[in-house]
């Protein structure tokens, strides 16, 4: 699905990416890791298709994503619905008056019939446990809260791709409890993950790839 080659990025003329060369596929787990200032976050806004390569290519699913791509609506829509990023500050996802609108948002730009968005809307409020929380402005809540409304706002576009910067931050041990939990089914619904994180037992907790971004910003895989 994804592929990354010979890629590099710098801020600055600072390198922040030096020669990334990885693929993942269909139902991966990606567990991102390193030291503060590695490059993480940036590899995650390349994944997003917010930043892109300054050498070397990122493609998905064959396709050569570039500033130029993106610039074509259609496919920068369609590609924002394959791929779900729930940022380590929720706050910077969060924008609608409540929390119902705020689930409604990306399958009312999906397209969705009516009746569509009210299911999906109605069914990711009782999974997230947000159903008394529907009226309230986002703003409103609690960090644990807020971040249970970013994943539920990305529940209701069913992505095949979930990105996760940090997923555990700013939780207590009741939230970090449940993220596992809801992390575990979507590897067992069959979910591609990326997860960037420092918790050590989140890392033990999904089995799969473990990439190690080095104080140098060159990725390796962990054997």
């Amino acid at each position: 699905m994804i592929h990354f080659a010979d890629v590099c990025y710098a801020y600055d003329g600072e390198p922040v990416l030096r020669h990334i060369d990885f693929s993942i596929a269909k139902g991966d787990t990606i567990l991102l890791r390193g030291p503060n200032g590695a490059g993480k976050s940036t590899l995650l806004r390349m994944l997003n298709g917010l930043i892109f390569p300054e050498r070397g290519t990122y493609q998905f699913l064959g396709t050569k994503i570039t500033a130029s791509k993106m610039r074509d609506h259609r496919y920068a829509k369609w590609f924002h619905q394959q791929l779900g990023f729930v940022w380590q500050n929720p706050d910077t996802q969060l924008f609608c008056g409540s929390v119902a609108e705020e689930l409604a948002f990306g399958p009312e730009q999906m397209g969705l019939p009516a009746a569509e968005i009210n299911r999906r809307v109605e069914d990711a409020l009782a999974l997230l446990g947000l159903g008394h929380l529907r009226h309230r402005a986002p703003y409103t809540l609690s960090g644990g809260e807020k971040k249970k409304a970013a994943i539920a706002a990305i529940l209701t576009m069913n992505p095949h791709i979930w990105i996760f910067d940090e997923p555990l931050s700013a939780l207590d041990e009741k939230g970090q409890a449940f993220l596992q939990e809801f992390l575990q089914a979507l590897q067992s619904a069959g979910k591609t993950l990326i997860v960037a994180t420092h918790d050590a037992n989140l890392a033990q907790t999904l089995s799969g790839k473990t990439f190690t971004l080095t104080a140098d910003h060159e990725l390796k895989l962990q054997a």
